[in-house]
């Protein structure tokens, strides 16, 4: 069945695709990436060089994109949501971060994009990501066009790679600049080949992610999660942090991070990436949490993921 989008040039035939379980607008803003912008009812953006138009109405997803393969892949909707969920610690924190989140989905994000992405991310807000990610794009991807929406690609290692630090640094990176770039060009070279890094055990891929330039412990969690499905994989930025500390050791004087990643991979078990994303889309959100002001991360190491 085909609906239309509304544009102000031409209309869009839609596809429908059954999406029970699922909430679009909570799963693009919890943190996961950084370039879907807001269009008409839903939200434009690009997954691989294809530009996509998706929007939601009840259980049901309208996209441009006529691979309705590639949609359910991305967004992950055979993902198990309701035993995913289920397995997750009855304590009064997750059972709150659950309810405000339900919905929520891990998408399945390319590799490159995403390790590029979180390289970026170290130490700044999420409007900065989405800063840097936007001028990323529109220097050094491709045009794409849905209608009168402009779509520009996540750019190509090999892209980066040709570029200088010079000329990434106008895109808002800072330091960053030199990693992304590094990075980029091992990967564009194919001495490092992020697909085959789809073999390793989880304890091998996080020690080999953070042989990247730029890829710290935190960076390195979020990539497993984000790019390799590793479900298990638990970043801890100064949000989680701070959760942990205040729900789960709240008299605890001396808690390091070796200390807090022994008791999260225990206590939240195989979808603990799950609950890391519920735990951190609602405490970044909440009012009460709005209300505190902007947490900065200039106390923690190069992997922080701030949003």
């Amino acid at each position: 069945m085909l609906r239309h989008f509304s544009a102000n040039v031409c209309e869009v035939k839609l596809a429908e695709i059954a999406a029970p379980d699922f909430d679009l607008a909570i799963t693009l803003n919890s943190g996961q990436v950084f370039h879907w912008e807001k269009a008409s009812d839903g939200f434009v953006g690009a997954i691989g060089d294809r530009p996509v138009y998706i929007g939601q109405r009840g259980d049901v997803l309208l996209t441009n994109c006529e691979d309705e393969k590639l949609i359910r892949n991305y967004f992950a909707l055979d993902h198990p949501l309701t035993e995913i969920c289920a397995s997750f610690p009855d304590d009064p924190a997750m059972n709150a971060a659950q309810k405000f989140c339900r919905g929520l989905r891990i998408i399945r994000q390319l590799k490159w994009e995403c390790l590029a992405t979180f390289i970026c991310s170290s130490m700044k807000q999420v409007a900065h990501i989405r800063q840097i990610s936007r001028k990323l794009r529109e220097r050094f991807g491709e045009m794409r066009q849905i209608d009168d929406h402009i779509v520009n690609t996540f750019p190509t290692p090999q892209r980066i790679g040709q570029s200088s630090e010079k000329e990434l640094r106008k895109c808002a990176l800072g330091y960053r600049a030199k990693n992304l770039l590094a990075t980029a060009r091992l990967v564009a070279s194919g001495d490092v080949d992020l697909g085959k890094l789809t073999a390793l055990s989880d304890v091998d891929l996080r020690t080999r992610l953070c042989e990247l330039p730029g890829v710290g412990a935190k960076v390195a969690n979020c990539v497993m999660l984000f790019a390799y499905e590793r479900l298990r994989a638990f970043p801890i930025d100064v949000w989680i942090e701070r959760v942990l500390r205040e729900k789960y050791f709240p008299r605890a004087r001396k808690l390091n991070a070796k200390r807090l990643e022994a008791f999260t991979q225990k206590y939240f078990g195989d979808h603990g990436g799950y609950a890391q994303q519920y735990l951190f889309h609602h405490a970044r959100t909440t009012p009460m949490r709005r209300a505190q002001g902007k947490l900065r991360s200039s106390l923690h190491d190069k992997g922080s993921r701030v949003r």
